[in-house]
């Protein structure tokens, strides 16, 4: 018998839950050989997610959950997930059912078949707008560029894990995560299953634009020094035309004299320079903040709640942990 368990990262799905346990029961009802439990993550909910995830777990017995004390992000939720996972393998899907319940037999039977990361990859982008569509192709063939990996294109969180990728995945502590880069960073035998990404089944989505950017960001400066090499290029042809325009400037006074005017040139160029250094040091700003962050050693969640206890950090550090 195969035990899998779905972790389940919910921000404000109070709506949804009772919905998706439905969905996903009736989908996994005639898989044979396997027992599903389910891995709620509340993420600081506003609304009434965590009753609802509560109420689940009362009724069957096959539902845990863990409650943050904050809203820590979906990243350190799933993290949160694949800590606290147990059985053979994970399945990572959102609660929303945007990820389709009825694509888990075929992972499954994949699974069986050897493969250790079974992904689903959506086929359109029907449902998104001009504007982040360019931006989305934009990311990826920016990483495809400029990464030491392919990263898997159109591919997300909706996967099942077997559990020596979850072994390896829970190595990975870092506070500045990028989950979709940490798949395909520990290699192992992947499988893509193309799939149509569904309409919510209730409420409304919690991913912003600026959310959307800090995320492109996360995974550029994850994996990737790239745009603190751009910097220095940058830097070597700025130097080397401002001295080609030094000669040109001394090849002229000597021939012409030195006249007063050039003032618009020289704005021109000292505008240029300074727009070129403000960048740079952007990017280095960038790079250093995530150090900065490292550099603590921060725990990525933290736990008010797990399956109906309040979590006691007395006692974890009192063992060590």
């Amino acid at each position: 018998m195969d035990k899998i368990t779905i972790i389940v990262p919910c921000y404000n799905e109070a709506e949804v839950v009772p919905h998706f346990y439905d969905a996903v029961e009736t989908a996994t009802a005639d898989i044979p050989d396997a027992a599903f439990t389910y891995l709620f993550i509340d993420d600081g909910s506003r609304d009434a997610t965590l009753t609802a995830i509560r109420a689940l777990a009362e009724v069957h017995t096959n539902v845990r959950y863990i409650s943050f004390t904050r809203n820590f992000g979906k990243e350190p939720a799933m993290m949160a997930g694949l800590d606290y996972a147990d059985g053979d393998a994970v399945i990572l899907m959102d609660a929303d059912l945007q990820h389709p319940p009825s694509l888990i037999p075929a992972m499954v039977m994949h699974w069986r078949a050897g493969y250790d990361d079974v992904c689903g990859r959506r086929t359109d982008r029907a449902d998104e707008t001009w504007f982040k569509r360019t931006m989305a192709n934009l990311f990826y063939r920016s990483m495809q560029s400029v990464s030491r990996f392919t990263l898997q294109r159109d591919v997300g969180d909706f996967r099942l894990l077997d559990h020596r990728c979850v072994a390896a995945l829970r190595l990975l502590r870092e506070n500045q995560r990028f989950t979709k880069g940490l798949f395909t960073w520990v290699g192992f035998k992947k499988k893509e299953i193309p799939f149509h990404v569904q309409p919510r089944a209730a409420g409304r989505t919690t991913w912003s634009y600026p959310a959307l950017l800090s995320l492109a960001i996360e995974g550029i400066t994850s994996f990737t020094t790239a745009p603190l090499r751009l910097t220095t290029v940058l830097g070597l042809m700025v130097s080397a035309l401002a001295i080609l325009y030094m000669l040109v400037v001394l090849v002229d006074a000597l021939i012409y004299g030195d006249p007063v005017a050039g003032y618009p040139t020289l704005m021109t160029v000292l505008l240029f320079l300074g727009g070129v250094q403000l960048l740079s040091l952007g990017i280095i700003g960038e790079y250093l903040g995530r150090v900065f962050t490292e550099s603590k050693h921060r725990p990525c969640y933290l736990i008010d709640e797990r399956d109906g206890e309040k979590f006691d950090y007395a006692n974890l550090h009192r063992e060590g942990k």
